[in-house]
Parts: C-alpha cells; sequence; structure tokens
C-alpha cells in the first residue's frame, strides 16, 4: 500500500516507517527536521530509511498547509498515520505557542487534507497523558478524559475531538491511539532512559522525581509499532463493534491504548538500566514536576481484542536493547 506517515524522522515514525518498508510497502515521509533535539539524531534515522528504494521524505511542516496539500496531491496515499506534534510534557510549560502551533494547526490541515484528497484509513497518535489527573487504574478508553495536566495533553486531546469532528462530517475513517510511555533504539535524547544511560556514562547523578516512587506502563517501540501496523487493517466502520469498543455510533472513528497492562517501577526501570550499563546510578530524589502523574497503566483490552496482539516485551529485554544501540551510537 501506499503509506504517508509524518513525523518519519522522529522516534516512533522512524521505526513504524522502517518496519513498513520492510514489508514492501511505499512510505512518503513528511517531517520539518525541528531541532528541538538534536538533529544528528533526526539525520541518522532519516538516512536510513533513505536507503529503501520505496521511500522518499518531504521535509515540510504541517503548519504550512499549502506545502502539505502539495505533498498530499502527489503521494495520493491510501493509508496516513499521523506521527508528528511537539512532544515533551514539561517543554509545554514554557514554550505553549509550539503545542499549538505543531499540535493543533498542524493536525487541523492533515485532517483537511484527507477531507480533500480521501484516504482509506487515518490513524494518528495521541497521549497516555490525555487522562490526565484520573486516578482509577488501569487507563480505559471509555473513562472519562477532561482533566488535563500540561498544555501538551491538553493539545492532543483536542486532536482526538478534532478527529471525531471530521470523521463525523466527512466520513474519513479514523483511529486516534494512546500511547503509554514508548522506549527503545533511536529514542529522544530528552526521555528518562536516554538522559539516565548519558549521566551515568559520564559519571554523573541522575535526578529521579517523585522521589523514586513512581511508575509507568513501559512500552518498547517494537510493540508499538507491531500494534499500529495490525491496527491499519482494523478500520473503523467497516465491521460491527466489539465488547467494550469505543467505536463511535456518530462517526466512522475509534480511540485504542497502545500499552501492555503491565506498569514497572520507576526504580526497576533504573535498575535494569544500571545492570546493563554495568554501573550504579547516583540518584537524586527529587518531588514530582509540575504536569506529572504517579502512575500510568494501560487498559490493553480493546487493543486484544481488535488485533490479537498487546505489547509483552519486559524492560529487562527492552532496556538491555536501548543500551547495546545506544554504546554502538556513541561509541561507549
Amino acid at each position: 500500500m501506499r503509506f504517508l506517515i509524518t513525523g518519519t524522522a522522529g522516534f516512533i515514525g522512524f521505526h513504524l516507517a522502517r518496519r513498513l518498508l520492510e514489508d514492501g510497502h511505499e512510505v512518503v515521509g513528511v517531517d520539518n527536521f525541528s531541532d528541538y533535539y538534536d538533529i544528528t539524531l533526526k539525520d541518522g534515522r532519516n538516512a536510513i530509511l533513505e536507503g529503501y528504494e520505496g521511500f522518499r521524505v518531504e521535509r515540510v511542516a504541517l503548519e504550512d498547509a499549502e506545502a502539505l496539500n502539495a505533498v498530499w496531491e502527489k503521494a495520493r496515499p491510501e493509508v496516513v498515520i499521523h506521527l508528528a506534534a511537539q512532544a515533551g510534557v514539561r517543554y509545554s510549560i514554557d514554550h505553549p505557542e509550539v503545542y499549538v502551533a505543531s499540535n493543533l494547526v498542524g493536525t487541523f490541515n492533515v485532517l483537511e487534507a484527507a477531507r480533500r484528497y480521501p484516504v482509506k484509513h487515518l490513524l494518528a497518535a495521541s497521549t497516555s497523558s490525555a487522562y490526565g489527573a484520573n486516578t482509577e487504574m488501569p487507563f480505559r478508553e471509555t473513562d472519562k478524559a477532561v482533566h488535563p495536566m500540561t498544555l501538551y495533553a491538553a493539545t492532543k486531546s483536542a486532536t482526538e475531538l478534532m478527529g471525531h469532528s471530521y470523521a463525523h462530517l466527512f466520513g474519513t475513517p479514523t483511529t486516534f491511539f494512546r500511547f503509554f510511555t514508548v522506549y527503545g533504539p533511536w529514542g529522544r535524547p530528552d526521555m528518562a532512559l536516554f538522559k539516565f544511560a548519558k549521566l551515568m556514562l559520564e559519571g554523573k547523578p541522575i535526578e529521579v522525581y517523585g522521589e523514586g516512587r513512581m511508575s509507568r506502563d513501559f512500552t518498547f517501540v517494537d510493540d508499538l509499532v507491531e500494534a499500529i501496523v495490525r491496527l491499519v487493517h482494523v478500520v473503523p466502520g467497516t465491521a460491527p463493534p466489539v465488547e467494550g469498543d469505543t467505536l463511535s455510533h456518530a462517526a466512522p472513528f475509534r480511540l485504542v491504548n497502545i500499552g501492555g497492562g503491565k506498569p514497572s517501577p520507576l526504580m526497576d526501570y533504573i535498575a535494569e538500566l544500571e545492570k546493563a550499563l554495568g554501573k550504579q546510578a547516583d540518584k537524586q530524589f527529587l518531588p514530582m514536576q509540575d504536569g506529572d502523574v504517579p502512575d500510568t497503566t494501560a487498559s490493553p483490552e480493546l487493543l486484544e481484542r481488535l488485533t490479537g496482539y498487546k505489547p509483552e516485551t519486559p524492560i529487562s529485554v527492552g532496556v538491555p536493547a536501548f543500551v547495546g544501540w545506544f554504546r554502538q551510537r556513541y561509541n561507549l
């Protein structure tokens, strides 16, 4: 099939595009190569993708509607997977305007392009941060999610609502998925695992927030990609709802968690990193950061009913995989 993926120079977009290319599909990537973090990482990911015959990249910002429409008209994708966004929970506190432009305006332009040039399935990334102040675990897609803790979470929740309205008005089959703490090789430098590994190898202390009493439903990136690839073929509106479904009665629209439902304490995550690096971390325990939540746990039931699959890779496997890549990438 012909895919258009936004954010192919990013962490998740890179892994997904590579998987689809290896499966024999054509992929047009759209990415603005922003300098939010080390651009050489983005260039490195993109160089690997450009080694595939079926790939080409368009260096376009989603906020540029005219340029995006030109790419779309030329590519004529059958499936669009919208992953590009301004990421980072804490960055949104100091730079809110970037999130409005990238996440809200950018997603609006993607939805408009899908209206002008219809696709078989539009899939888009949301986040577990959408659950905000909810405390009942596991987080289920049917839970109310109306108390975001950061503007980042608020913009991602807003894109879900925008997606539903466009699915209702224009009939675009649409799936939004909420990611849960994705990690793995080629991860972002602003994520905890990357920061911890770098500081530990430099002999510097790591900052452990929430006094180390947090837990997360960590999702290895290969598991996430597998789930997305399977969801491509689960097109809303083409089959009756399953038990616990979020398929809208008013539109071909569905919301799905992508998480394994087996949270790990942050201290266990750090312990696996210490084991993989062969170094003890000098830990500085600090209070919870603004906008953060103590725990996350996904309900994977809907994902499993729809695809027969849920993330299973334990941190004892995923963390060493990241460390192997990290050491090779930085010759450490």
